[in-house]
């Protein structure tokens, strides 16, 4: 077979302007007196990263650094994350870190792995076809005839794991099924401020980490520009207003298309979050803990909704969102018969997070104790952010 040969292009010339030309930065504790205001100022024009798609791919590998990155999108079930880790371990790659989120029967994976010798990042072409060729096997008996195929969306550069998950699950519109979501419900609209020419985006859901991260990534793949907005939390409560064009100038004018931007924001606040028991597992790391770990949680009837693991020196800190096989809530004797066969070999931390009541219904939000309310203005700034 001839060779392809491809021209060079370095990764690093895209974000070159940027890294010039770093955005300005301030902190200020004095301003406000229950929280800490950050100011990020710089130029237009930041570019954000591009979302390429290989249709029919299940599995994307791309070297970075000292590491490989795997790709992973396909239909999800009971013990898919414990067959994949266990077709690395058996090749001799070892995770050093990764990110899995479900959503909507689907999951998406984002894995570091590198040489079990050498940790360094694998760049034996006939290695990588095996490891690929392996996976693919796994992930084909994911998929159903009446399902979407298996697939992979890769990207040159150092995006955001989270950022990249949120580009993997939308490119494989995720958003169109319609499942049982934990937790509150949140509420959007879009209507047209004509007086502007812009479309006005209002999100009331319950307040939680990363809110405004989820939307405004969401509108950026879906090439909207955010001008301005206002973010307001107040108890657990959140209410954020967001002023947006498209990148062509125009607003969102059909019921159709607001419908559809409707739907990738509640798919973008839903793959976060994760309802019921998280396990937290410490061990020293080697080859194989990833695959040793979920094996034990697939033997126990467990279905992983959500992971993280992360390297830190010789220690591996793995953190799993987990349900029954059927998706519901997983009962206590489980948890402790998983403790004590877990519990002797590694740390282990068990959290139960008991779904919270939807904040309208506790009443006015921001009442409780302890709870301040706070406000910001973001103006002609969110669109400079995200790489």
């Amino acid at each position: 077979m001839a060779k392809v040969y491809w021209p060079y292009f370095d990764p690093e010339y895209e974000n070159l302007s940027t890294r010039i030309n770093p955005p300005s930065v301030s902190i200020d504790n004095t301003s406000c007196k229950e929280c800490t205001l950050v100011k990020v100022l710089g130029p237009k024009g930041y570019a954000s990263a591009s979302q390429n798609t290989w249709p029919g791919k299940r599995v994307g590998v791309h070297s970075l650094g000292d590491h490989t990155s795997i790709e992973i999108i396909a239909r999800d079930r009971p013990g898919l994350l414990s067959e994949v880790s266990a077709v690395l371990a058996d090749l001799h790659f070892n995770v050093v870190a990764a990110e899995a989120w479900t959503h909507n029967r689907r999951i998406a994976c984002v894995l570091y792995v590198n040489d079990n010798e050498t940790s360094r990042a694998v760049d034996d072409p006939e290695r990588l076809s095996t490891m690929e060729e392996q996976l693919n096997l796994v992930l084909r008996g994911c998929e159903q005839e009446d399902e979407k195929v298996a697939r992979t969306c890769l990207s040159i550069g150092s995006t955001h794991v989270d950022r990249r998950l949120h580009q993997m699950l939308f490119a494989d519109r995720d958003y169109e099924a319609v499942t049982k979501v934990d937790g509150s419900v949140p509420k959007i609209t879009i209507e047209n401020c004509e007086e502007k020419g812009y479309s006005v985006v209002n999100v009331s859901c319950e307040d939680r980490p990363k809110l405004m991260f989820d939307i405004v990534c969401t509108l950026t793949d879906m090439q909207y520009i955010v001008f301005h907005a206002t973010i307001t939390s107040s108890g657990p409560h959140a209410s954020q207003e967001y002023f947006i064009r498209h990148k062509d100038g125009c607003t969102l004018d059909s019921e159709g298309e607001k419908e559809r931007v409707i739907k990738c924001l509640e798919a973008a606040m839903h793959r976060r979050v994760s309802e019921g028991w998280s396990l937290e597992l410490c061990a020293k790391d080697r080859v194989g803990l990833l695959s040793e770990v979920t094996r034990i949680l697939r033997e126990h009837g467990l279905s992983v909704t959500r992971a993280g693991v992360t390297t830190v020196g010789e220690q591996a800190v793995n953190v799993f969102y987990v349900r029954d096989a059927s998706g519901n809530p997983v009962d206590v004797k489980t948890i402790e018969a998983l403790r004590g066969e877990i519990g002797h070999s590694m740390m282990i931390n068990v959290k139960n997070k008991v779904p919270s009541k939807r904040w309208k219904e506790e009443g006015q939000a921001g009442t409780g104790r302890g709870w301040a309310k706070t406000s910001f203005f973001f103006g002609n700034l969110l669109e400079k952010l995200l790489p």
